[in-house]
């Protein structure tokens, strides 16, 4: 995420090392990489220029605090203006006093309306809520047929309604169709066009006059650049966005829409899409994008990550316990968390290289196939394994005798730090929350 614009702020703060006073001369180059780099990144011109002037005022306005270095100042500066920039903190979803609250999804064709409809829907769910989702795309062939699918994978309601029914037949039928069966939260796809034209517009106010939505979100692809200012732009004027989400930020996304759409619109990104799967929707935090950004990490997102897994930290509880059956728990919740270079980019201080390299994404699959291919016995006691056992669970698991001894020797190191910490009364404990 981002990767290409945080190596060059990086790169521009590292510019600042070794300098002692903060002026203007000592200032003109970094500034002028940030602008550079700002702009291949695809923010609006416009924008880059105000920013630039205000980071410049308050680096040049402001006396640096003892012991503070100009790198570590300016890395303040940039990490407050950005925020600033991107609105400071994550607005939530409107909810309706009274049930259901209504979410129409509005977009171009091609920006992921269903598949993010069906993310949101499945966010909602785990967070208590009970969705209903429904499609008003009469356009699109087998648009319906594509999110009732996507429901049904997700454990989701869909409401069809009739064939041949107008979308204000469709939208009522809807609405009493979620109030009967108490759904609290009515979420509404719509038809898309490859650009904008006034039918669209059209049809999508009617859509709106007779839903009365809460929130109208405008789902809009993050590796499009500018060209999806005037996009953002045109649907608020047309129609009046609530919110924004951002899909395929874990794509090439060179991060000019999500650093121009806030300033640009007003109107708050409220969801970033950052993978395929179905839960891969997270509410738009500034503070923690800007943190990732800037190489600091997002302790936050990966406590949240690690809590939606069900990894639970409790009681102290013997050592003996770290067996491969609580390891095979483990990497099944780390792969729910996202690929390892999604995790490795959560954490702080983690050199560049490390953040963009390209780690092994079947580095776990493996794992999990060795401990999938044990007897339940050799599970628990993992030192019935000798020679000849190991090599019958690397046929089984397709995997190779050495592969084996390595993860054996990685859950006998496993042992070892735990039993260190059972020794200094550091709480721990393997197990998982329902």
């Amino acid at each position: 995420m981002f990767e290409h614009l945080s190596e060059r702020l990086q790169a521009v703060l590292r510019r600042l090392r070794g300098v002692r006073t903060l002026t203007a001369e000592e200032l003109e180059e970094p500034l002028r990489e940030l602008r550079r780099s700002l702009l291949e990144a695809d923010v609006y011109s416009g924008l880059v220029r105000d920013f630039l002037e205000r980071l410049r005022a308050k680096a040049l306005g402001t006396s640096l605090p003892p012991m503070l270095l100009p790198e570590q100042f300016l890395r303040k500066l940039l990490y407050e203006e950005l925020v600033e920039l991107l609105g400071k903190q994550w607005v939530p979803l409107r909810i309706a006093p009274r049930p259901p609250t209504r979410i129409l999804l509005v977009g171009l064709h091609g920006v992921g309306k269903t598949t993010t409809a069906a993310k949101l829907a499945l966010y909602l769910r785990q967070r208590g809520r009970h969705p209903l989702l429904t499609s008003c795309d009469m356009r699109r062939p087998a648009a319906r047929e594509q999110l009732q699918q996507l429901a049904e994978q997700i454990g989701v309601a869909f409401f069809r309604g009739d064939e041949g029914s107008s979308p204000e037949a469709l939208l009522g039928a809807a609405l009493r169709h979620a109030r009967l069966s108490a759904r609290d939260i009515l979420i509404v796809d719509t038809a898309g066009r490859f650009s904008i034209d006034a039918e669209l517009m059209a049809e999508l106010r009617h859509l709106r006059s007779i839903l009365q939505p809460e929130e109208v979100l405008l789902v809009a692809d993050a590796m499009g650049g500018q060209d999806v200012l005037p996009t953002a732009r045109a649907f608020h004027e047309s129609i009046g966005i609530t919110g924004i989400v951002l899909t395929k930020l874990d794509g090439d996304a060179r991060g000019g829409a999500a650093l121009s759409l806030r300033a640009a619109t007003g109107v708050p990104i409220k969801f970033v899409g950052v993978g395929e799967r179905p839960e891969a929707l997270e509410p738009f935090h500034p503070d923690r994008l800007v943190s990732r950004i800037l190489g600091m990490g997002d302790v936050a997102t990966l406590v949240e990550r690690f809590q939606q897994a069900g990894a639970a930290v409790a009681q102290p509880q013997g050592a003996e316990e770290a067996n491969f059956e609580t390891l095979l728990q483990y990497l099944r919740s780390i792969r729910s968390m996202g690929s390892l270079s999604e995790l490795v980019a959560l954490l702080p201080g983690i050199p560049p290289w490390m953040r963009t390299a390209q780690l092994d994404p079947k580095a776990l699959i493996r794992a999990e196939a060795i401990i999938l291919s044990m007897t339940p016995e050799e599970r628990r006691s993992p030192q019935l394994l000798n020679a000849s056992r190991r090599r019958r669970i690397a046929r089984g698991s397709g995997t190779t005798v050495q592969e084996v001894n390595r993860l054996v020797a990685q859950l006998q190191q496993m042992q070892k730090i735990l039993q260190q910490w059972k020794r200094k009364g550091l709480p721990v404990r393997f197990g998982f929350k329902g």
